[in-house]
């Protein structure tokens, strides 16, 4: 029955697929089914080598693709996705900066557009479950909340997915990781590292939390896709997780069942629940 099942994860840039959705991908790839990864940007916004930052002095967007998206293909490796498909749209950086007015940006390409191809890409796959993000989440990159809104409608549009899951990161297993991070030293953003309004959404988030699927037997692969992404974690808090609170934290992934035709009872621990 595993053969027969298909998971598509719809992500804004590379490295998106190990944060968020590297446990369920690993788990369900190990069981036997189809694993699609759709990466909308090329993630030109990241750091380029040496952490230099999009507004600094040499940096330079087409070799920051290039190295994102060679780490996404070793990613994906780890995580034994069956196929990647990369739209190939620009980055349009933070909520707070000024790139993301750019008219090649991604969150300026129309909804429209977007969920055509992302449309395509499950008529093509037919996956019964796909996954993105929660856009009223507490993480507003426009990247994000354009490739959440935009894998909804193609859902929408064409009928074929029998579940449509949101990604969720629980507040109180967020609040944990960034105390001991600090405790340990890391160089930690803000307070609590969660700004009132976030708080306020990932809280709501958290309420809404229907799905929680233990990834521990695969949490080495999904650390492994993470470390792929060198360029952007290797001088980051996240390379700094200790193993004993990286598996208590991160050892499982937790998702917000948008859409269900299948009738499985909540809460669940399986993302194909009611379809096997």
């Amino acid at each position: 029955m595993a053969d027969n099942l298909t998971l598509m994860a719809v992500h804004a840039h590379p490295d998106d697929e190990a944060s968020s959705t590297g446990g369920v991908l690993a788990r369900y790839s190990a069981e036997g089914a189809r694993t699609i990864v759709v990466t909308c940007t090329n993630g030109e916004f990241g750091d380029a080598p040496g952490g230099i930052k999009p507004d600094a002095d040499g940096h330079d967007e087409q070799e920051v693709a290039e190295i994102r998206l060679a780490e996404l293909r070793e990613s994906a490796k780890h995580l034994g996705v069956t196929d990647l498909e990369l739209l190939g749209y620009h980055d349009s950086g933070m909520v707070e900066w000024e790139y993301k007015n750019r008219p090649d940006a991604f969150c300026n390409v129309p909804l429209d557009d977007v969920a055509a191809r992302i449309g395509g890409l499950i008529e093509r796959y037919r996956p019964q479950v796909v996954i993105t993000y929660d856009p009223d989440g507490g993480y507003q990159h426009p990247d994000h909340v354009h490739a959440s809104r935009g894998a909804a409608e193609a859902v929408r549009r064409t009928g074929i997915p029998a579940k449509l899951y949101l990604t969720a990161m629980p507040i109180s297993k967020w609040r944990e990781l960034w105390t001991a991070l600090k405790e340990a030293g890391a160089d930690m953003p803000g307070e609590d590292g969660i700004s009132p309004e976030s708080q306020e959404q990932m809280e709501a988030s958290e309420r809404r939390i229907t799905t929680t699927i233990d990834i521990r037997p695969v949490l080495a692969r999904k650390q492994a896709a993470l470390m792929a992404h060198a360029s952007q974690v290797s001088e980051s808090w996240f390379s700094k997780i200790p193993p004993e609170l990286g598996e208590r934290v991160f050892g499982e992934e937790s998702f917000i069942r948008a859409m269900d035709s299948t009738g499985a009872p909540v809460p669940e621990d399986d993302l194909f629940a009611g379809l096997r």
